[in-house]
């Protein structure tokens, strides 16, 4: 394998229980009702796409409106910490060691990619980063890792992506790519259609083949 394609949220950090309470208080501020599948629907994919889909629950109300409600929430007291993922970064920096090609495909705001990337201190080994803003169509559709593949003039087939989302193991596989599923939002099972299951980045080396 030629390339190494990270997600970020649940992959690299542990963000996503501080991403579901912030789409928590947009609804609760627009007085609508959710529940836990409501919540997870936002999981792994670009808040524009859901919010297109579920644009009922806001009628009258501009989907850039809501992502900037959304995004003025980052600096709210008491909202879940953001963590390292065990092992992530070290998996980075062994893969950049081996000559891997590295790649961030991300649903998220290229600001807040380049800011955690930083803070994982593995921004230097990142090659190129697609994020929300440089695709058409979100994950599931492989757009994004097609987008990086080509980035680093790398076969798709020649990329392992690593993810915690179902819609970006799906994303990962209609790619043609082999995919390393991580439980750290879903439990294993629901990460299926992924190559091979892990409960975090501890256990996998690089070549990815070499599992401890």
């Amino acid at each position: 394998m030629d390339a190494a394609l990270f997600d970020l949220d649940g992959t690299l950090i542990n963000s996503e229980r501080r991403s579901q309470a912030m789409w928590a208080m947009l609804f609760d501020r627009h007085g609508i009702g959710h529940d836990r599948d409501v919540l997870r629907g936002f999981i792994g994919r670009r808040g524009r796409d859901v919010l297109v889909e579920r644009a009922d629950l806001f009628p009258g109300t501009r989907i850039e409106d809501l992502l900037a409600e959304v995004r003025s929430f980052h600096d709210h007291p008491g909202l879940p910490e953001v963590t390292p993922v065990p092992g992530a970064a070290d998996l980075v920096r062994r893969a950049a060691e081996y000559g891997a090609r590295i790649a961030v495909v991300t649903s998220a705001h290229p600001d807040w990619a380049d800011k955690r990337l930083a803070e994982a201190g593995v921004s230097d080994l990142v090659l190129t980063v697609v994020s929300s803003h440089d695709v058409t169509a979100g994950k599931p559709d492989p757009e994004g890792f097609l987008l990086a593949a080509e980035r680093l003039a790398v076969e798709p087939t020649r990329c392992v992506v690593f993810e915690d989302s179902i819609a970006g193991i799906a994303a990962a596989k209609a790619a043609g790519m082999t995919c390393v599923g991580i439980a750290t939002t879903h439990v294993g099972s629901e990460l299926a259609e992924a190559d091979l299951v892990v409960t975090d980045l501890t256990t996998v080396d690089w070549p990815p083949s070499t599992i401890r």
